[in-house]
């Protein structure tokens, strides 16, 4: 299933305001959702796609992101990673109407209202400390009742008085009465980041949602912000990346082992996409990783 699960759907606000979770890799929450939660996401080990609404980009440990209600995600960790993590995500799910309650009861909290109309296209917190934000989200963690709040709400100031907020996804939302479309959108996009290496046909995949070509095509538009032939292009350079970095195999053997048939097209795609050369990025994230490595030392 596609969709989050009514579990996770279902916060029970009798008793509690926010819920904290989380899990490793690979697990079962990972996949192309939705919920009517918004959610503090921290990537805590890996590296990957991120998918936020329209958006797709790279992601590393330590980043820290911001998804607003009905806004669809996830993360999704390289190939290349083929060890269990333990914990990939740490991640606090919390409603808008608790914040707002806060903001009327505190007049000086409403400029934290403003950071929630920007997470409706998603933000990622460049440049956060991924200390800082690790010991906010264990505080929020290891605390129960008001205590537990206090933690969050901390840890909202702070994120709203952080600079580098980059929004993610110019399609903001994906409407709850569209469910059923979606649904089936998010079912071909499943398949796709699943079995990116595959020949997959516009054809396959409107057969796949249950739609005419022309209604998948548009719907897919509507629903991810991409066309599914570029969609599926994205997809298979972010894995190329992946391989490019963590492995010494020949662009040609990559190429193909992520999908592309030919290589000068796997190139002019890389090119238009990354802004460089599949060699010219392998040479950029290996000298990226080494500041990592030391540290882990």
């Amino acid at each position: 299933m596609s969709i989050i699960s009514p579990e996770i759907e279902m916060v029970d606000r009798s008793s509690r305001s926010i819920r904290y979770l989380e899990h490793g890799w690979p697990c079962d929450l990972c996949r192309w959702h939705a919920h009517e939660e918004y959610e503090l996401h921290l990537i805590t080990e890996t590296r990957g796609k991120a998918f936020v609404g329209d958006y797709i980009g790279d992601f590393k440990a330590g980043d820290l992101f911001m998804t607003g209600p009905n806004l669809p995600h996830n993360w999704m960790t390289d190939q290349v990673y083929s060890e269990t993590v333990e914990t990939r995500d740490m991640l606090v799910q919390f409603s808008h109407q608790s914040v707002e309650s806060l903001a009327q009861g505190f007049p000086e909290f409403s400029q934290v209202l403003k950071l929630l109309q920007l997470a409706q296209s998603g933000i990622h917190f460049e440049g956060f400390n991924p200390t800082f934000a690790r010991g906010h989200m264990e505080s929020i963690r290891d605390n129960n009742g008001a205590e537990r709040i206090l933690a969050f709400v901390r840890f909202l100031v702070r994120l709203n008085e952080h600079a580098e907020k980059k929004t993610l996804s110019v399609t903001k939302l994906i409407h709850p009465e569209g469910g059923s479309k979606q649904a089936r959108i998010a079912l071909v996009v499943d398949h796709v980041t699943d079995h990116f290496q595959d020949s997959f046909s516009v054809a396959q995949a409107a057969t796949m949602a249950g739609m005419t070509e022309i209604t998948f095509s548009r719907n897919f538009q509507a629903v991810t912000g991409h066309g599914f032939v570029d969609f599926l292009t994205r997809i298979r350079i972010g894995q190329a990346c992946g391989m490019l970095y963590a492995s010494d195999d020949q662009v040609i053997a990559i190429a193909e082992n992520a999908g592309f048939k030919n290589l000068a097209n796997f190139n002019r795609h890389f090119l238009k996409i990354k802004g460089m050369t599949p060699s010219e990025y392998r040479e950029t994230a290996r000298r990226d990783l080494v500041p990592q490595q030391e540290s882990a030392l």
